[in-house]
């Protein structure tokens, strides 16, 4: 269908209608959901309180479409909001992202309450689908086949008031046999630097002092503009920029981790000493059947050059355990490359067939009672890296940038929780003195479990920031909100460098 105006439909102000967006998947889509909700507020609609459950005026649905029973989980999903709809005159459901890229159609076939459909490029159209949809009475479906905007050019309500993403690229080159996802967001499509970098800076005058550059391969920025080194300049760059005290980049791929990228890390004193690579498998036999365009050598090398340049650099991964053929001889080459890499913790998952990938009709499956077990047997192992690894922290002193929401049992232990330079998770002892997420405070840990760090004395330094100003600024904004609709309070806190589901978008 032709879309008549591209402008975002007005909402009646005098009566906010409310949204909620549900987000499936990794970085990327969680990125993409803050742009939805941005064009959302531009075009009138108020976020639903908290814990609102399908009771919003329009919910969204962003999904992902790298496991096996995503679609079944939609549906699933989908089916429990029907008979809301249907009692709710007015209310509108839409479904956009990696899955809706891939089966549109279908969506409104096997649900036909959805009112619209749209893909991965055209995201920007959102609020113009809804009122289309609203007006005509029937489903919308629009999917475009390549990127009609960047994404950073749309509206964005902002996870967290201090700490933010920044796109630099969209779309993958790669061709991993167990990933649908370049068939879904398309060839690498880099932005210019000098739009990043104004955006960055943005940022910062708003009061952001850490963001997370994204990417579905992040290191390869530049080979859509043809400069084989622009990862590494833009690291450097990023370093220029006054108030920018954290830099931090997912996911690189190992076949364009460069010796450049890793003098840019060492030498950008904010960029930080952590390092997200992901590994999926340690057999050269098993990466040539994902057609991953690296060997064990090679992996292990990046490694060794990573912590020769920052020995204090904390180095994670993803693995794939059981893909099509793995032999016991293939899974205990990635054992070794796990013992050999230590791995500060990995992201480890059990293979589960991508459909319309060409590993998921590959002979060789392996029985799920060995993939259970295989898998088992890599968790303990990293489990007890991990540990070993956190001890060496006990007796560090560190400068933890303040969160919020990262630390489920602060409430009841009188604690607070922060990240260190290199990510590790540390809650420490509640200080007398005002403390705001985006602050900076300085601890020494006294203990260590396998996923968290705890500095059990006294807080010796808290640093007020400019960060902790801009999320003090942004809830009592929220707090303020009237209209006759009660706004549950954003969730704050410095965005996750992992993707929620990896093996996805992000994780290449």
């Amino acid at each position: 269908m032709t879309i008549s105006s591209d402008r975002s439909p007005a909402v009646d102000v005098s009566s906010p209608k409310t949204y909620e967006v549900r987000t499936y998947g990794c970085q990327m889509n969680v990125h993409d959901s803050e742009r939805l909700s941005g064009l959302l507020e531009e075009a009138g609609y108020v976020a639903a309180p908290e814990g609102s459950d399908g009771d919003a005026d329009v919910v969204v649905f962003n999904t992902c479409a790298v496991r096996e029973n995503a679609d079944n989980r939609l549906y699933g999903n989908l089916g429990r909001l029907a008979p809301r709809k249907a009692s709710r005159p007015g209310m509108q459901i839409a479904v956009g992202g990696c899955l809706a890229q891939k089966d549109r159609d279908t969506i409104v076939q096997k649900a036909p309450w959805v009112d619209v459909v749209f893909g991965t490029h055209n995201i920007g159209k959102l609020p113009v689908l809804l009122e289309r949809a609203r007006v005509q009475e029937e489903a919308q479906v629009e999917i475009a086949e390549s990127l009609e905007a960047f994404p950073s050019t749309l509206p964005t309500r902002r996870e967290s008031a201090y700490a933010a993403w920044v796109s630099i690229s969209v779309g993958c080159n790669n061709t991993c046999t167990f990933c649908i996802v370049p068939a879904l967001r398309g060839k690498e499509k880099d932005r210019r630097t000098g739009d990043i970098l104004a955006e960055i800076e943005a940022l910062v005058g708003e009061g952001v002092s850490e963001i997370t550059l994204l990417g579905q391969n992040v290191n390869a920025y530049g080979s859509d503009i043809g400069d084989r080194e622009a990862f590494s300049k833009l690291l450097r760059a990023c370093g220029s920029i006054d108030g920018l005290e954290r830099v931090r980049f997912t996911s690189p791929h190992p076949r364009d981790f460069t010796d450049d990228v890793i003098a840019a890390m060492a030498e950008t004193p904010n960029v930080m000493p952590q390092l997200h690579m992901p590994l999926q498998s340690g057999s050269d036999t098993v990466l040539k059947a994902m057609r991953r365009s690296y060997r064990q050598d090679r992996y292990l090398g990046i490694i060794e050059k990573v912590r020769a340049a920052m020995p204090d650099a904390a180095i994670s991964t993803d693995i794939i355990v059981g893909f099509p053929g793995e032999t016991e001889e293939d899974f205990e080459q990635t054992m070794h490359v796990v013992r050999e890499a230590r791995f500060t913790n990995a992201f480890t998952f059990q293979y589960s067939k991508r459909p319309g990938t060409p590993a998921a009709t590959m002979g060789g499956q392996i029985p799920k009672e060995v993939v259970q077990a295989r898998y088992e047997r890599l968790v303990a192992l990293q489990e007890e890296i991990s540990w070993e690894e956190n001890k060496k922290q006990v007796g560090r002193t560190l400068e933890l940038m303040v969160a919020e929401g990262e630390g489920r049992k602060d409430g009841a232990t009188h604690r607070l929780s922060g990240r260190a330079p290199d990510n590790r998770l540390v809650h420490f002892t509640k200080p007398d003195q005002e403390v705001r997420p985006g602050d900076v405070v300085t601890v020494e840990v006294t203990y260590a479990a396998p996923h968290h760090l705890l500095a059990e004395g006294a807080v010796l330094d808290v640093r007020r920031t400019r960060a902790g100003d801009a999320w003090e600024k942004r809830n009592a904004a929220e707090a303020a909100t009237s209209a006759g609709v009660m706004l549950g309070l954003p969730k704050i806190g410095v965005p996750e460098p992992l993707p929620v589901v990896t093996g996805g978008c992000a994780a290449h």
